[in-house]
């Protein structure tokens, strides 16, 4: 059985610190990529946008505070472009409910389509389709393929066209922020798009269709690189049986239960980003049907 949650701090310094740090890079990078390199430029604020991101997610599960209408304005601004806060919260709690994880259609995170879906795709759609299950693919395509199907799901909804237009129109004031700080918008489009491939290569094998809830989700051992840009959420199954755990505490929380963590997600193991890149750069690591046959890492 998971560890029961521990007692939540009253006040989780570690986080308003983060917000601080987050906040204070967005503006040094967009700033600076006014007066540098793109080559440097865009990387750089492309790391930004994606903290900024797993910040978000932070956020979204209940911190730094208890009171979730102040979280929400602590992220609602679209600092990384494509998703309105609200729906990423609706959607991401959706994918929460660990009896449908990685089902398509029901986890609105699942990294799969259905056999008839896939042959529904274009023919000329379906290869890059099967690209997204590769590590690079993932990165340079699977924006693409999520931002169309967020932007023209969110609009065909009726019942959360509000939260769209309140995205637009944040999406405007950002874009003043940026003018003011005289960033060029091609170059933050540009590391938006990216920031969302960094972000979508966590994602990219944290979970695996299995028959068993558990085993369905990861336990990523990353350097400290990775673990600080998406905040410890590479060990996935920590989070996903403690949800409400801070990020600065799920490391201990690895190392304190690991056998029995990786028993318990029948040794879903990976270690780490760069083994990903390095063994599935360029080949798929699984189908992009379900049920996708997993791969022993």
């Amino acid at each position: 059985m998971p560890r029961p949650n521990a007692k939540l701090e009253a006040i989780e310094w570690p986080t308003w610190i983060l917000l601080l740090v987050i906040y204070g890079a967005w503006i040094a990078a967009a700033w600076a990529s006014a007066h540098m390199s793109a080559w440097l430029a865009v990387p750089g604020l492309a790391l930004v946008l994606a903290w900024y991101s797993s910040l978000q997610h932070e956020l979204l599960h209940g911190h730094p505070t208890r009171n979730a209408a102040f979280n929400r304005y602590l992220g609602l601004l679209p600092l990384a472009v494509w998703y309105p806060f609200d729906e990423y919260k609706r959607s991401h709690l959706a994918h929460h409910e660990e009896a449908h994880l990685t089902y398509p259609g029901i986890d609105p995170e699942s990294n799969y389509l259905a056999p008839a879906a896939f042959k529904r795709l274009p023919r000329p759609l379906q290869p890059l389709r099967r690209a997204t299950r590769t590590a690079l693919g993932r990165i340079f395509l699977g924006p693409a393929f999520a931002i169309v199907a967020t932007w023209r799901d969110g609009w065909r909804d009726k019942t959360h066209r509000a939260i769209w237009l309140q995205h637009l129109s944040l999406l405007a004031l950002v874009a003043g922020l940026l003018v003011a700080l005289h960033a060029p918008l091609w170059r933050y489009l540009l590391a938006s798009y990216l920031a969302l491939g960094t972000s979508m290569l966590r994602s990219f094998y944290e979970h695996r269709p299995a028959s068993i809830a558990a085993h369905r989700v990861v336990l990523n051992e990353a350097g400290w690189f990775w673990r600080l840009l998406f905040l410890n959420n590479n060990y996935h199954l920590v989070h996903h049986e403690q949800p409400r755990l801070p990020w600065y505490r799920i490391a201990a929380e690895y190392r304190a239960d690991r056998s029995a963590l990786l028993q318990r997600n029948g040794h879903f193991l990976v270690p780490g980003y760069g083994y990903l890149l390095l063994h599935y750069g360029l080949r798929p690591i699984d189908a992009p049907t379900y049920p996708a046959v997993h791969v022993s890492i």
